[in-house]
């Protein structure tokens, strides 16, 4: 399948900023999975743009703006060739082991409530049905909230809420997954099925599978990810992957607006 991505965020200030300092995770890496077929990132002010690649092995850009600013613009545009997997990654980058994602952060740590669902959820399973059933679990447990994620809540006050944004369904099964000693981590990327959900980058799931790899599960979905989906970056939570992170030298208040748009090309 090939996918056309257009993603632009915008930031208005109340006064004019001296600098922007912003890192981007916002380009895909090929794969056995996907072939980045076209990528381009441009911004409405002059300004640096440096890539590099982080300690996750993510394709990252860092965006170097002086002012004075009244607002920065940032548009994302490509296309992606993306194919069938079931779910399962091949010719990822992975510098760092599996183990290191057992690590709980803040946003990710399981209480106990967490912890019995996801024991209720899998049961005496085998590994890979075991996570497919926690992922349907988180999947029917959830009404998904069209809402702007909350990007301080954390997976136990998510769980106790009737409804879940899909970064917090994709942060549920991450810290329930850790709650059973499996890797898990989390993945930025797009996805064409929003069906009516607020369009902004969609959030998912990845654990660890010995003697298989690493695997993908859509909690939002209730499916593991596959040639709708485009993975662009991981981390231990969706702050540690987030598509536009960075700093301003400045007074004043800031206003964020983002725009995504994902469609299949025939």
């Amino acid at each position: 399948m090939r996918l056309s991505i257009e993603h632009r965020t915008s930031y208005r200030f109340t006064a004019p900023q001296a600098r922007v300092v912003q890192l981007l995770r916002m380009t895909p890496r090929n794969s056995h999975d996907q072939t980045v077929a076209e990528w381009h990132i441009s911004v409405d002010c002059d300004a640096r743009l440096r890539e590099h690649r982080d300690g996750f092995g993510n394709r990252t850009t860092m965006l170097y703006a002086e002012g004075p600013l009244d607002g920065i613009e940032i548009a994302v545009a490509g296309e992606v060739v993306t194919s069938t997997s079931r779910g399962v990654l091949h010719g990822t980058f992975e510098p760092l082991p599996p183990a290191l994602y057992l690590r709980a952060t803040p946003t990710t740590s399981a209480d106990a409530a967490i912890e019995d669902f996801a024991r209720a959820a899998v049961g005496d399973a085998a590994p890979i049905p075991a996570l497919h059933a926690l992922n349907r679990a988180l999947h029917e447990r959830f009404a998904v909230s069209s809402e702007r994620p909350d990007p301080g809540l954390t997976a136990a006050d998510a769980f106790a809420r009737a409804s879940a944004t899909p970064r917090d369904l994709a942060q549920l099964f991450v810290a329930a997954a850790r709650a059973l000693a499996v890797p898990a981590r989390y993945v930025t990327g797009y996805c064409d099925l929003q069906d009516g959900r607020r369009a902004t980058p969609h959030g998912w799931a990845e654990a660890w599978v010995d003697d298989l790899g690493w695997v993908g599960f859509d909690p939002t979905l209730g499916e593991s990810p596959e040639e709708h989906h485009v993975r662009v970056a991981v981390a231990l939570d969706a702050t540690g992957s987030s598509p536009v992170a960075g700093s301003r030298l400045g007074e004043g208040r800031e206003c964020l607006e983002v725009e995504v748009q994902v469609s299949a090309q025939e």
